[in-house]
């Protein structure tokens, strides 16, 4: 059973309406209903701490605690005797501040002093009704030897009225201030929620494909702030992909519409001209193997891409010398350097050992070398260089034209033109090279390009010497 949903400036509307009140209930409990108690609490505390602070001059000199005494009596309102042997030795002024006067005790207050002598107790402390002015009284009794002892005592001043008052005023209080805070978490509920309300009708006009919608809002909230940016990254990459989705399609439907164009063609030409022509037929076949073939590569790079990108392919690591799989790839390249006079140049240790997935490690060296081919326009050099540092560094750089500068980032995506022409590779299908940079990202090597308007481009990846 799903909750009930309420819009957002409700809740956080709600939210500050029950803090404010979770704020006076416990002003009410605590100035209210705790403060007697406290305000007794208190004076205990105060009247324990007192005497017993006086009575560790006792060892030192009498008369600095009869001193000490008579201070507490002026200062704070604690008046004291001092027995020894049972007779009273020293009292403070009797008349300060409410004090229980020892002069004019009743027969209850001499027997539990006499009680709290008699006993075994070292500190005793009571609460009884001054039966003068009928206040209640806190007196507290501390042996000092087995002759001395002190009895001191404070009033507990009558705090009903202070409580009315008070009352009177958190009601006045309590009243303006939901009011106030009423109005304040209003206008503070529709600050908040005002931009995210916004944020979520234009994530419905996205969502419905409208890309052009910008999600920038006026606001002075980090959080929100940091939210309007991501989803405009998010749209920004949406519309990225929604574009690129589109290209795939036209390209991949271009790639696939000429080879089988040219197959059904030659095929028919076979059926009908050339079938008795053994020359002609064999080299009319030849030309639907080369378009299969193309088909076939074709199929498989988009094979090999959705893999990849749904995080399907699995690494198979090995160790392998890769100065001799290169060695092995141009090998398979210099069918150029016969028929259109490139060179490969190659620079390398001996032997350089690394442990990754050999087929996809051939398949990125394939790709970047080919790419290199097919845009080294110049004076059609080939460099592959693999140094040995830090780490292990390749880099395969060609004579071509060079990218933009604004391009760089973008030469990774499927099928990703300049001018946004599809051209047909030579060699490869157009997804060369997401194909690279996924293969870098499994085996999560860093990888980057270097280059410059018509001064040639260079790939590069680095692998770790622990791998």
């Amino acid at each position: 059973m799903s909750k009930n949903k309420y819009p957002l400036q409700k809740k956080v509307f709600m939210y500050l309406i029950l803090f404010t009140l979770f704020i006076f209930i416990a002003l009410w409990l605590f100035q209210i209903f705790f403060l007697k108690y406290y305000y007794e609490s208190s004076k205990k505390n105060e009247l324990i701490k007192s005497i017993n602070d006086a009575k560790m001059l006792y060892g030192n000199d009498l008369s600095s605690l009869l001193e000490k005494l008579e201070n507490y009596s002026y200062d704070k309102g604690i008046c004291s005797e001092v027995l020894v042997d049972g007779l009273v030795t020293f009292t403070t002024n009797p008349l300060n501040r409410g004090c229980l006067s020892f002069y004019n005790k009743n027969t209850n207050v001499k027997e539990l002093q006499q009680e709290f002598i008699d006993s075994n107790k070292t500190s005793n402390i009571i609460k009884i009704t001054n039966p003068l002015n009928k206040t209640k009284v806190l007196i507290y009794g501390v042996k000092i030897d087995d002759k001395t002892v002190i009895f001191s005592n404070t009033s507990i001043e009558p705090i009903d009225s202070t409580v009315n008052i008070l009352k009177k005023n958190l009601m006045i209080i309590t009243f303006l201030t939901i009011i106030i805070s009423s109005i304040m978490a209003y206008f503070i509920a529709d600050k908040l929620t005002k931009p995210m309300t916004l944020l979520t009708k234009k994530s419905k006009e996205l969502s419905k494909g409208n890309f052009n919608v910008n999600f920038k809002v006026n606001t002075d909230i980090n959080e929100i702030h940091d939210l309007s940016e991501s989803l405009n990254y998010a749209k920004d990459v949406l519309k990225k992909n929604d574009d690129i989705r589109r290209d795939l399609m036209a390209n991949v439907s271009h790639d696939l519409k000429t080879p089988l164009t040219m197959i059904k063609a030659y095929a028919e030409m076979i059926r009908d001209l050339t079938y008795k022509n053994d020359e002609k037929r064999n080299n009319d076949l030849n030309i639907i193997i080369d378009e299969v073939d193309r088909l076939n590569i074709l199929v498989n790079d988009i094979l090999s891409l959705s893999k990849l990108e749904n995080n399907i392919e699995e690494t198979n690591k090995e160790e392998f010398d890769l100065v001799k799989m290169i060695s092995v790839i141009i090998n398979r390249f210099k069918i150029f350097s016969i028929t259109q006079d490139y060179e490969f140049i190659f620079n390398s240790p001996s032997e350089v050992i690394i442990y990754a997935d050999k087929q996809k490690m051939e398949q990125v060296l394939y790709n970047l070398i080919g790419n290199a081919t097919n845009y080294a326009e110049k004076n059609k050099k080939i460099y592959i260089t693999i140094l040995q540092k830090e780490n292990i560094r390749v880099y395969i750089a060609d004579t071509g034209p060079g990218i933009k500068k604004e391009d760089i980032d973008k030469i990774w995506d499927k099928y990703y033109k300049a001018d946004k022409k599809h051209k047909r590779n030579t060699i490869g299908t157009g997804l060369g090279l997401s194909i690279v940079k996924n293969i870098f990202e499994l085996h999560h090597y860093k990888y980057g390009v270097i280059s410059k308007k018509n001064k040639g481009t260079t790939f590069y990846f680095e692998i770790k010497k622990s791998d």
